[in-house]
């Protein structure tokens, strides 16, 4: 019984900080708004550009990424992913394009776009092979 509980308790604990990524940008800003914290809009090639997939393993799986982003973030992604296999709606293709033509319209990837809650961008950041611990500082010095 006791086991029972520990593993009931660590994976209720662990959904705490899991992450909620969504892909919806008035969804992201309707959470911005109600919870007054900033948008993390990530532009990715999830399944072709190198970068963005060292920045998904380094630091947006981080436990140290996850503990900010939950207590400071809305996180929105945009992804881009090339192979059939792994082809997204055609809904959010369009969605994302969209997205791409307002914020990223240089075409960079990986690409991060700091927003308020009306989609006012208040920074741009890439990623340089960083552990988590510096690119949290970075992303901390950019919201101050």
């Amino acid at each position: 019984m006791k086991n029972t509980i520990t593993i009931v308790f660590l994976f209720l604990s662990s959904l705490g900080l899991a992450q909620n990524w969504t892909t919806d940008i008035n969804n992201a800003k309707a959470t911005a708004a109600e919870q007054n914290k900033p948008i993390v809009l990530v532009f990715s090639g999830s399944d072709w550009c190198a970068p963005c997939i060292k920045l998904d393993k380094n630091v947006w799986q981080s436990e140290e990424f996850k503990a900010f982003a939950t207590e400071k973030l809305v996180l929105l992604r945009a992804d881009f992913p090339k192979k059939k296999a792994n082809a997204l709606p055609e809904a959010l293709q369009t969605a994302n394009k969209a997205l791409a033509e307002k914020y990223n319209q240089e075409g960079y990837f990986p690409l991060v776009v700091v927003l308020d809650a009306k989609g006012k961008v208040l920074a741009k950041k890439g990623y340089e092979n960083q552990n988590a611990a510096k690119y949290v500082a970075e992303l901390q010095a950019l919201l101050q």
